[in-house]
């Protein structure tokens, strides 16, 4: 179901059972999976693909060329950066204290996953984290605190193991 105020690019190809709300905006060639979830308010750019079961909670912008594999949580106000790469089942959270009586949504702090950062499988990010451009977080790490840029992480909690090689540092511009 894709609501009639969302604004859908030219050339995507949105398989069965999704679901798009209204005020969504997303860029050409989108692919998705099947059953996927873009929630109000997210934007996303140019030539991403949303895995199937994706849920984006919305109030979220997602760059182009970002690459969300299969069963990716991305709860309400993050930021993905253009050509990040989360693997299955990467879990970002944006409560830092979700059990309680009163709940404010500016209580929320998504995490910011920066240009070219690339998030293993199986990954929990917790609230506010940032991972720096071109960092990567190793799988079934749980990032607690930022991750600089170009550093590699893995672990629980996940620790710094290395910088990324510069002769291996490129971002597609």
């Amino acid at each position: 179901m894709i609501s009639e105020k969302a604004k859908i690019g030219k050339n995507c190809t949105i398989r069965s059972g999704a679901i798009i709300y209204a005020d969504v905006s997303i860029g050409d060639n989108l692919k998705t999976g099947h059953n996927i979830l873009i929630r109000e308010r997210t934007t996303v750019g140019n030539n991403t693909l949303i895995g199937t079961n994706v849920v984006i909670e919305g109030d979220c912008k997602i760059g182009s060329n970002v690459s969300l594999q299969s069963n990716v949580y991305i709860p309400k106000n993050c930021v993905i950066e253009d050509y990040a790469f989360l693997g299955p089942c990467a879990v970002i959270t944006n409560d830092k204290y979700p059990i309680r009586e009163k709940h404010s949504h500016s209580d929320l702090k998504g995490a910011v996953i920066r240009k070219g950062a690339s998030i293993g499988a199986n990954t929990t990010i917790l609230p506010g984290v940032e991972i720096g451009e071109g960092a990567i977080v190793g799988a079934g790490s749980v990032v607690t605190k930022n991750v600089k840029p170009w550093e590699i992480v893995a672990g629980n909690p996940a620790k710094k193991i290395k910088e990324v090689p510069k002769n291996l540092r490129v971002l597609n511009k």
